[in-house]
């Protein structure tokens, strides 16, 4: 009995999370509304079979249940309830498949008005291409594919030259213009996929895949890749914006043509050299991990890093110069930077490529020698400068944030002085003595909603006491910020 109407409650409550969620799909950005009927349709259709098997046997479980000396029939077939149930499940799935192939079959029947848009993935970024004033597009092959034509162009092929290359996530696309968007991948599964604009497709190495759609709401939206593609696949994001006609053709024709890329790649100028290691930035995704503009990722931040003194995670230290950052290329498990997970995979690259990337992490920008500790001290600065700029170069704020924001561990922001739960439900205020002993012995007492992952650091005792200064600033700042707001 009791079953029997948690059976009943499970239906009861479904229906009603359904109806009184407040969560919906955003409305439809293109001229695919024709999805969520779809997938409307499916949800009616699976829902009445969900309350129907349910309740069947709620009422099986109560009419059924055992009775002091009752005895069950043998019935090994029922021909009329096969026959239904046969009937009735393919009528279900039949609805639920027939409006699906109706909406694929115009969802690959390109009006003949459409332009064109090839969009190519590869790890961990999308790149995009627009034909040129001839409104074709050249041919690709793989086999041309290199640090100076990325996209695999065919350089004899003139159709292609007028091209116009896309070596960006963010693409532009006029309103109510329908375009067919032509999908290829350069390394491993992908899919692309704009939830507002309700197109999703994948990409197969190999394949040329396609749609149409026609976006129908001005607006910036998220492109997203929908199919594991490795580690850094959560980073594979992209905006389209959708505009009026004048502001994409303004745009479009500031973007470079494959000619004039080509010619670009010819020039043997230092500007060139700068090009061909972004060129080769966009090729392998190393901006997926590796900031260029000092903002915390995967992997250490280019700026400012060459000259730079790094820690190791075997407790040594090493020199950021032309040998240590090409070894760490080639072979990125050979000094592991103390903060970082050994997860950057190997690269075959020759001399010139390897001097290209080099020269563009130069040009990033020369840390300066950074004095000792002692001359620090001597020189006037605090020890909250010393540890913003020790969390720096530890790799510590790629887990920790300073804004409040969440991160993989906790936020140093008023951190400091508060009272913690620790994952086996006890308590503890952040002081001094909690902070050193999270650093050097990190798994000893671990957050409560929080993963176990940071690694033990061996800082000195005046590192140590720069870190806590900084954290206790943070503290410090939260405090001030809120005393200065009205009302406070």
């Amino acid at each position: 009995m009791a079953m029997a109407i948690i059976l009943v409650l499970i239906v009861i409550a479904s229906v009603l999370f359904h109806i009184l969620a407040p969560w919906h799909a955003t409305p439809a950005a293109s001229n695919w509304g024709s999805i969520d009927t779809t997938l409307f349709i499916t949800l009616i259709i699976s829902g009445i079979f969900f309350i129907a098997i349910t309740v069947f046997m709620a009422v099986a479980v109560m009419r059924y249940r055992h009775k002091e000396g009752s005895r069950a029939h043998y019935q090994p077939e029922n021909k009329k309830l096969e026959t239904w149930l046969i009937i009735v499940t393919s009528v279900g799935i039949a609805a639920m498949l027939a409006p699906g192939l109706v909406v694929y079959n115009d969802f690959v029947r390109v009006p003949k008005n459409a332009h064109e848009l090839e969009v190519v993935a590869q790890q961990w970024q999308w790149a995009f291409r627009f034909p040129g004033q001839d409104g074709k597009l050249g041919k690709s092959d793989i086999k041309f594919v290199d640090s100076a034509n990325p996209f695999g162009l065919d350089p004899k092929d003139p159709v292609g030259q007028d091209d116009v290359l896309i070596r960006s996530n963010e693409v532009h696309l006029p309103l109510d213009q329908p375009v067919k968007v032509l999908l290829r991948s350069k390394d491993v599964l992908h899919n692309f996929y704009i939830p507002q604009i309700r197109s999703k497709m994948d990409m197969v190495p190999g394949m040329v895949s396609y749609f149409w759609f026609t976006p129908t709401v001005i607006g910036k939206y998220e492109v997203l890749c929908a199919e594991y593609c490795g580690l850094g696949h959560y980073n594979m994001r992209g905006h389209m914006i959708v505009e009026d006609q004048a502001a994409f053709v303004q745009w479009l024709n500031s973007q470079p043509t494959f000619a004039q890329t080509l010619t670009t790649a010819a020039k043997p100028s230092q500007d060139s050299v700068l090009e061909k290691g972004r060129l080769l930035v966009e090729k392998y995704g190393c901006g997926a991990c590796h900031s260029q503009d000092g903002s915390a990722n995967l992997g250490p931040g280019w700026k400012g890093l060459y000259g730079r003194t790094e820690q190791l995670a075997d407790g040594t230290s090493a020199l950021v110069d032309e040998a240590y950052l090409k070894e760490s290329i080639l072979d990125p498990m050979a000094r592991l930077v103390q903060g970082y997970p050994p997860v950057m995979v190997a690269y075959t690259l020759n001399d010139d490529e390897l001097g290209a990337l080099v020269a563009l992490i130069k040009s990033l920008g020369v840390a300066q020698q950074e004095p000792s500790a002692s001359e620090k001290l001597d020189r006037g600065d605090d020890l909250a400068t010393q540890g913003q700029r020790l969390a720096e170069s530890l790799g510590c704020l790629a887990c920790h944030s300073v804004d409040g924001s969440k991160g993989i561990g906790p936020s140093w922001q008023g951190l400091y002085g508060k009272t913690v739960t620790l994952a086996d439900g006890s308590t503890i205020k952040a002081d001094e003595g909690y902070i050193k002993d999270s650093i050097l012995n990190p798994g000893a007492k671990i957050v409560k909603g929080y993963a176990a992952v940071m690694p033990a650091f061996t800082p000195s005792d005046q590192e140590l006491n720069a870190l806590i200064a900084f954290i206790k600033s943070k503290a410090n700042a939260d405090a001030d910020a809120s005393k200065a707001e009205p009302g406070k």
